[in-house]
């Protein structure tokens, strides 16, 4: 009988009556002997028990195997040590496994630096991180903090590479957040650093949630400081702080993890572990202790392919110097008085804020008039038609102020805003802002401007244009340029402006006759435009010549097809050309690669570069081309921001020239660069050709135990079509499926 015992089937042993409607009954089954009293209310939940084996085998066997065929799937990175890999769009190299599979993976929690030099696929490794973590189900809730101009290509590749879907997180989507907190609707979050460091809101958001995984990338931002006793910490290091305290899995990503200065690096720790590297490091009487446990570091000088061959090829650079033609000088005179009196006047009459924010406009002025001809002009004639509608607005007593909100005086870092931001933000404030006071003033500006936008207008009109005439001449005649068989070479192209950007794209197509070969990027182009021309660019013959803004300086892959790279303008942040030469001189590169660096002789700023150029080129054959990978540390842009400006500033003074003639030298004097070049070197892993033997060994034997893709086609094919779908043969690989079922839409 059923019913009696709950869940078993039990044997009557004897039935005693108990009156008319009740009975007493001696059970047996699974559990024992038993006796129990039973009434006429019971009898509907009584049955006769059929005789069966308690396992039987009558279901549909095909029902069975494809049930166990995707229980196999789901377990499969059990078997498959290095599933991530077979499930993306990547052809991994012996470092990126090594960083991942034998350093990060193994971890538990994961507390790490990955700190690879650029160009060596660090994002390939994060993503092969997330999707390994995914697929056994050690990660859920990924969050991923980087530059604003970083944001959508890391949603982009962690799509196309490796098919993990993940939201950008911005002002408008916490807007419509149904719960209120979009941290918490989503799994998956890009965020920009900045926007979270900034905003208290977001980050009282952040703080109620929790994260499986957090990565920040070019986290050397996140910056904090020993004043002393005293310690300062920026708004990114206590973003830092709080994300360390909401993840169980905490990833810095970085080229550039130590700034020289032990104690600052020791304070970087302390997001990753803040027992382990608690104090003042020169407290302690000694360097920071690092192991490949927290931290990985590898030089390009030191990756090898599979066949133990070096993975980058050499570079080479070159200075492309020129002169200014006496008319052109004559306009830099003009202009740079200009500036340097308005920077003067400035700092003389306005507040800090305000000081900056002029300081700014015109230092972009500056920038400018080195570019080209027609970004001076553009720029000063809409100044000037700003600065005119300013005065009108100052005589009816309508002048509204601009708004500046946007705008961070006191900490302001132009790495912090993608390009189309800071173009937005320097053209509103290099139109708009003025250090003069009074109507009077503004007349006395507007006047200059007026004589300085028709000097510039008389040399554009005029075509005399010498730092073009040196690009020409360089497209032309430098040996480089063309294949053994005399066909033009691929070639990038790199200026600051937009303006420049334009005005060379016109020149260049007429030099060639050709203006489908020219292809441009700058910071308006938007990601599906930039994917399209980077596709051209690689695979189309006919087009040889992309000119790029720094828009295409992060995230544009152009080493397929060149190896040729100009720099029209020169940035004044160190890094941005090693972030540039990244673009042709990555991995897949197999050429070696040339630059040019283009500098003008006659102007302040160039003398800096010059002098900088030269003495890059002079430690780099002593160092053998590593003086790339500590330049940034050398030389800070902060520093060389500042030498620029000195240059602008006190030309005619012989004390600042030797101070920044003394500067550069003494920053990248050869024992100092020895010595960033060994501190760096404590914490840098090596890749020797066995350790490239052994980890091709066991990429063999995980591709012998991967799941293999007959058995997940034939398990989709099944299964589909038990459902009702439809699938038709079109060839080798490929088939259609004319009909999808409802069960397999919902």
């Amino acid at each position: 009988m059923t019913g009696i015992v709950p869940g078993h089937i039990a044997r009557i042993v004897s039935v005693e009556a108990a009156g008319d409607a009740a009975v007493t009954v001696i059970v047996k089954s699974e559990l024992g002997v038993s006796e129990q009293q039973l009434y006429r209310s019971d009898e509907s939940r009584l049955s006769v028990a059929e005789k069966n084996l308690p396992w039987t085998f009558v279901s549909p066997a095909a029902d069975f195997k494809l049930a166990l065929e995707a229980l196999r799937i789901e377990l499969g990175c059990a078997f498959d040590p290095m599933m991530a890999v077979h499930a993306s769009n990547v052809i991994p190299l012996p470092h990126q496994i090594s960083a991942v599979y034998e350093k990060m993976l193994p971890q538990q929690p994961l507390r790490y630096v990955l700190a690879d030099d650029p160009g060596a696929g660090k994002t390939i490794m994060a993503g092969l991180l997330v999707k390994e973590l995914l697929m056994r189900a050690d990660a859920r809730r990924v969050l991923i903090v980087s530059p604003g101009s970083l944001t959508e290509q890391w949603q982009a590749e962690l799509s196309e590479k490796f098919s993990i879907d993940f939201k950008i997180f911005s002002k408008e989507a916490q807007e419509q957040s149904a719960s209120g907190n979009f941290f918490s609707d989503e799994d998956l979050v890009v965020a920009r650093i900045d926007m979270l460091s900034r905003n208290p809101d977001y980050q009282a958001k952040l703080e109620q949630v929790e994260w499986d995984i957090v990565i920040i990338d070019e986290a050397h931002k996140l910056s904090a400081h020993w004043f002393g006793k005293k310690l300062q910490t920026s708004l990114r290091y206590e973003l830092g702080q709080l994300l360390g305290r909401r993840t169980r899995h905490l990833l810095l990503m970085t080229a550039t993890p130590h700034n020289g200065k032990d104690d600052d690096f020791q304070l970087w720790l302390q997001l990753l572990d803040g027992d382990r590297f608690y104090g003042i490091a020169h407290a302690k009487g000694g360097k920071v202790a690092v192991d490949d446990s927290i931290m990985r570091r590898m030089v390009k000088e030191q990756l090898l392919k599979f066949d133990g061959t070096p993975l980058f090829p050499k570079r080479i650079a070159h200075s492309a110097a020129y002169h200014l033609s006496a008319q052109e000088a004559d306009l830099y005179k003009k202009v740079t008085d200009y500036v340097i009196d308005g920077m003067n006047k400035a700092e003389q009459k306005l507040n800090p804020k305000m000081r900056t924010c002029v300081g700014f406009a015109l230092t972009m002025l500056q920038r400018r008039l080195a570019s080209s001809p027609e970004a001076i002009f553009q720029s000063l004639s809409r100044r000037l038609e700003r600065l005119q509608a300013k005065l009108e607005d100052v005589k009816s007593g309508k002048c509204k102020p601009v708004d500046l909100s946007d705008f961070d005086g006191e900490d302001f870092d132009e790495d912090d805003y993608t390009e189309e931001e800071l173009e937005k933000l320097a053209t509103k404030i290099l139109d708009s802002q003025t250090a003069a006071l009074s109507s009077k003033e503004l007349e006395e500006e507007i006047d200059v401007l007026k004589g300085l936008a028709a000097d510039a207008e008389a040399i554009l009109r005029s075509g005399n244009d010498c730092k073009w005439d040196r690009l020409s001449e360089l497209l032309q005649d430098t040996p480089e340029m063309r294949n053994p068989d005399g066909h033009r070479r691929k070639i990038i192209i790199f200026t600051e402006h937009r303006d420049t950007l334009n005005y060379l794209a016109r020149k260049i197509g007429n030099l060639l006759c050709d203006e489908s070969a020219v292809k441009t990027i700058h910071g308006g182009t938007n990601r599906d435009s930039r994917r399209e021309i980077q596709e051209e660019f690689n695979n189309n013959p006919s087009v040889t010549v992309l000119i790029a803004t720094d828009a295409a300086g992060e995230g544009v892959n152009l080493h397929k097809n060149c190896n040729l790279m100009i720099n029209y303008d020169l940035p004044w942040n160190p890094n941005r050309l090693e972030q540039r030469f990244g673009r042709i001189h990555r991995i897949g590169q197999e050429l070696p690669c040339s630059l040019w660096n283009m500098v003008s002789v006659d102007t302040r700023e160039g003398q800096v570069f010059q002098r900088l150029l030269d003495k890059l080129e002079q430690e780099s054959k002593t160092l053998g081309g590593q003086v790339f990978d500590i330049l940034g540390n050398a030389l800070d842009a902060a520093t060389l921001k500042e030498l620029l400006l000195q240059a602008i500033k006190y030309e005619n003074s012989e004390e600042a020239r030797n101070w920044m003639k003394q500067k550069i030298d003494s920053d990248l004097d050869s024992e100092k660069l020895k010595r960033l070049i060994a501190e760096q070197s404590n914490f840098e892993q090596a890749m020797t050709p066995d350790m490239v033997y052994k980890i091709k060994e066991e990429m063999d034997k995980a591709e012998a135990r991967k799941l293999q893709p007959c058995f997940v086609r034939a398990f989709f094919q099944g299964g589909f079509q038990s459902l009702g779908g439809e699938m038709r043969r079109r060839g080798n690989g490929r088939w259609s499926i004319p009909h999808v079922p409802a069960i397999v839409r919902e």
